[in-house]
């Protein structure tokens, strides 16, 4: 039976990058359970895939802060852009924020594939469990067994069941008892109470806001849905989220006081949001709405509610809606110049199946890259 120098668990962002960075002379395999590489890429951003952001750094994710900028200091967004840019793909900006594949992620998988041509792909291969006995790796599959001097975990998380997505990085990793968090949804619309059932009722209208959740505050569009909200700021503050309250600010760039201020005009009128929501407002924060010149002082107190709406969610959308997990590997568990295992040597645990999980926004590909990298070097440089 063939032994394999590295065998990367995942054919995904981290694990092809990680793979692109091996050297040569290493015989490395690739094992997914797709019959295709890199499918969770393949449909991020509608098909164009959000690789990362203009401002990357520790304070847009959930996770260890000095762990996450070690690594993000070692393989920056510049650093990837560079990378990018070498291999011919220059990335386009959205919202002066997003960089994006210009035509089709197939552009940045292209890239990944053409890189690891060289390294042997074993696909539609379910990963059932690793083991370990005299210093080599056995990794058994629905069809077959696999073995190699050093495994790399890129096994991602449960979310995008459809796509293979599934906790067997978790089960590896606590079968050499590493702890882990267990996956919990990320990224991922919020349901909502009784009391807030309004917001249902507007399903399909959508608004910027800021979100205000524990310390973070989060601006981008709220997007009303069947289930309750959904849209960027929900998604990343989603991320923050674990139980009690959020508050919205439905006027971020906008003075309430000062718009009724002197208008003849129904408050509804005056607020610059479509008309059901502005009236909806109203009545969840329980103002009348009349003429602005005719609101008391009371009524004008309560309307401030528009810029801090507070309320408690009831939960999340799940795991078949949810962009990402959260949870994973421990990383008190892993060496940060590596990601290696502290206990068991020459296995690593890179991308989403690490407690690292970024916000909307190419925050997660921008991890999985620059975890990928690092892993590589460190392993390019070790016995």
């Amino acid at each position: 039976m063939k032994i394999y120098d590295v065998l990367i668990l995942g054919a995904g962002a981290s694990g092809l990058m990680c793979a692109s960075k091996l050297s040569k002379k290493m015989s490395v395999a690739i094992v997914d359970v797709n019959n295709k590489v890199a499918q969770k890429l393949k449909v991020s951003g509608g098909g164009k895939c959000n690789i990362t952001n203009v401002s990357v750094s520790e304070k847009n994710f959930d996770g260890d802060s000095e762990l996450v900028s070690n690594v993000l200091n070692r393989f920056s967004k510049e650093d990837l852009l560079e990378f990018l840019e070498n291999n011919s793909l220059t990335p386009v900006i959205r919202k002066n924020r997003y960089y994006f594949c210009k035509n089709s992620s197939d552009e940045i998988i292209n890239i990944l594939k053409r890189l690891t041509k060289h390294q042997e792909l074993i696909l539609n291969r379910e990963i059932i469990e690793v083991l370990k006995s005299n210093e080599l790796f056995e990794v058994k599959t629905n069809r077959g067994n696999i073995k190699a001097r050093r495994v790399v975990v890129a096994t991602g998380g449960k979310s995008f069941k459809t796509l293979g997505a599934s906790d067997i990085g978790l089960k590896i990793a606590k079968s050499f008892s590493i702890d882990v968090k267990e996956f919990t949804p990320a990224l991922v619309g919020l349901t909502v109470q009784k009391e807030q059932f309004w917001m249902k009722e507007l399903s399909g209208l959508s608004c910027y806001v800021n979100i205000k959740v524990e310390d973070k505050v989060l601006n981008e569009d709220l997007l009303f849905a069947h289930k309750g909200i959904s849209g960027p700021a929900v998604l990343s503050a989603s991320l923050y989220w674990r139980k009690g309250n959020i508050a919205i600010d439905f006027l971020p760039n906008k003075s309430i006081l000062e718009l009724i201020s002197g208008s003849k005009k129904l408050i509804s009128s005056v607020i610059p949001l479509p008309k059901r929501l502005s009236v909806a407002i109203l009545k969840a924060i329980g103002v009348e709405d009349m003429e602005c010149k005719k609101l008391s002082q009371y009524a004008k107190e309560k309307l401030l509610l528009i810029h801090n709406y507070e309320f408690a969610p009831a939960g999340n959308f799940g795991f078949t809606k949810a962009e990402v997990c959260r949870g994973g590997v421990e990383t008190s568990e892993l060496i940060s110049s590596s990601l290696e295992a502290k206990n068991v040597k020459k296995l690593h645990f890179i991308g989403e199946v690490v407690d690292v999980t970024g916000e909307l926004g190419g925050y997660n590909f921008q991890w999985a890259f620059s975890s990928g990298v690092i892993c590589a070097r460190e392993i390019n440089m070790l016995p």
